[in-house]
């Protein structure tokens, strides 16, 4: 029986230290931790990281448990709901969507330069969505799915950073978007490391089942706009990016040779820039070889 024991002890030793090397995180000593404070001393803005490699699990943090304004990175959950409506039964890729000028916002987005009345199906709406950021597209799918309902299922998946406050532009305030201390997030809030879990969770197939997390990366993969994360990577990635006036965010995994690199970068407080050059496009860019090259598999 002691012999039973010990052996039975030493496989629980093993155990744990082979989770505690798998989910290894980077430390504040490290050259990749040194690059990114450097960078972000010299940034006229705060900057917000997290970075994991899904192969190895070692992974970095720079503010990442920090809660920051999600724009358009919030369509990532919103994606989620309606393909978990859609396994539900609850609704069809074929269900009809109509513009009208209720659903209407500029910014990204074809749909603000079409007519009235133009019928598109669920599925070409979260295409649109997803494809082009466009911002119309969001709100005739928040109509159809209801605003809260994206927050319960962030919810019933574990995520509890990740909130929907309202349409985009304003309107369908969620229970959450009533809070007085969320206004100031906007459309959105989470924190990268939960946008990075997010991301893990899709890339292996453990959100909703593998068939649909197989069919959301895939999305993702074709973003048209590469301002940030895919800047200057050559290696396929699948992405969503976000812009507000002063903010710039994105998350993707880059599917490099050194390993699945799931990252969650925002830049917030930066002088207004519109152009695809702003500075936190760039620093996103640079910071996401970084991170490739630092989290690289060994």
């Amino acid at each position: 029986m002691k012999i039973i024991a010990r052996v039975a002890l030493l496989i629980t030793v093993v155990a744990c230290t082979a989770i505690a090397a798998f989910s290894q995180t980077t430390t504040q000593s490290s050259p990749l931790d040194a690059q990114v404070r450097a960078e972000a001393a010299n940034f006229k803005g705060k900057i917000y990281v997290y970075a994991k490699n899904l192969d190895t699990g070692e992974s970095y943090s720079y503010n990442g448990d920090e809660r920051v304004r999600t724009a358009s990175t919030i369509k990532i959950a919103i994606m989620i709901e309606a393909w978990a409506r859609v396994a539900e039964g609850k609704a069809k890729w074929t269900d009809e969507l109509v513009l009208t000028k209720a659903a209407r916002y500029s910014g990204s987005g074809i749909l603000p330069e079409l007519s009235d009345g133009l019928r598109l199906s669920l599925q070409d709406c979260i295409r649109l969505m997803m494809l082009l950021s466009d911002n119309t597209a969001t709100n005739m799918v928040l109509d159809f799915l209801g605003t809260d309902s994206v927050n319960e299922r962030m919810n019933s998946l574990g995520f509890k950073s990740t909130r929907l406050m309202r349409r985009v532009g304003g309107g369908g305030d969620t229970k959450e978007g009533k809070i007085d201390e969320n206004k100031k997030f906007g459309l959105g809030a989470t924190t990268p490391h939960e946008m990075v879990d997010i991301l893990e969770k899709l890339e292996r197939g453990q959100i909703i089942n593998a068939a649909a997390s197989k069919e959301m990366i895939e999305l993702m993969k074709r973003e048209q706009a590469r301002f940030a994360i895919g800047r200057t990577i050559s290696e396929p990635v699948a992405t969503k990016y976000g812009a507000l006036d002063a903010l710039r965010s994105c998350v993707g995994i880059v599917y490099s040779k050194q390993g699945r690199i799931a990252i969650a970068i925002t830049t917030d407080d930066m002088p207004v820039n519109w152009s695809v050059d702003n500075a936190g496009y760039l620093m996103m860019s640079k910071l996401s070889l970084m991170l490739v090259d630092g989290l690289k598999s060994r």
